[in-house]
């Protein structure tokens, strides 16, 4: 099996992380890459199962030798996804899966042009505003600044190939399933048996979330948050 990228992008509060973790746990093969940054670990954050922590001086060497695939500096600290993770994936026969922002997936599109992007939308900025609030986690500033980030940031997913708006997580989790499927057939061509059988349910489902298809669902989210 050749080894494909998977690019994940989100606004805080879209629900990405639910659905990385359910995708991870119902289909087979895949390898989260874990980020490198330079900020310290936030409370219940682990190293090595959230982040990778490290210091600028070492994360300012594995730019300088070229060892990752796409970095970014963020209200002062960095952020980062090892080009390792790809070597392992494609000596393992394993697809890499990368949870990165829009800057990043910008960076790896241009190394790995062939790698499938895809965009989680809220329904609507009401909804991501009590998502976030539910969490408990950020102060009244935080929230506000999480709301305007995604303002700027849902403009991105013209540059993406699938969108999903993430309404419901079930029906979310079966398309970003979908999407893995029909992409890793057509990669690779749909073995005989159960594996072909898979990959003929999942090609409409993931086709009905090509950005393309859903221009008109979209709009309504791009002006609730004002653009």
């Amino acid at each position: 099996m050749s080894t494909g990228v998977f690019i994940i992008s989100a606004p805080s509060g879209s629900g990405k992380t639910t659905l990385v973790e359910r995708l991870l746990r119902e289909v087979p093969q895949l390898l989260f890459s874990i980020s490198y940054t330079t900020r310290p670990p936030r409370k219940n954050e682990q190293n090595g199962r959230d982040y990778f922590f490290v210091s600028r001086e070492e994360f300012e060497k594995m730019i300088a030798e070229q060892g990752l695939l796409e970095w970014a500096e963020v209200f002062g600290n960095y952020y980062g996804t090892a080009r390792r993770f790809l070597e392992q994936a494609r000596q393992t026969g394993q697809d890499l899966l990368l949870d990165i922002d829009i800057q990043g997936a910008r960076q790896v599109k241009e190394k790995l042009p062939e790698a499938v992007t895809i965009f989680i939308l809220p329904p609507s900025r009401q909804v991501l505003e009590q998502r976030l609030r539910a969490r408990s986690q950020d102060t009244e500033a935080a929230i506000a600044r999480r709301l305007e980030n995604a303002r700027r940031e849902i403009h991105g997913y013209v540059s993406y190939d699938y969108v999903l708006i993430n309404e419901d997580l079930d029906q979310s989790a079966r398309c970003l399933r979908s999407i893995v499927l029909s992409e890793r057939a057509r990669r690779n061509g749909a073995a005989a048996g159960t594996a072909a059988g898979e990959a003929e349910k999942a090609r409409p489902i993931a086709e009905a979330c090509r950005r393309e298809r859903l221009v008109r669902q979209i709009q309504p989210i791009l002006e609730s948050f004002g653009g």
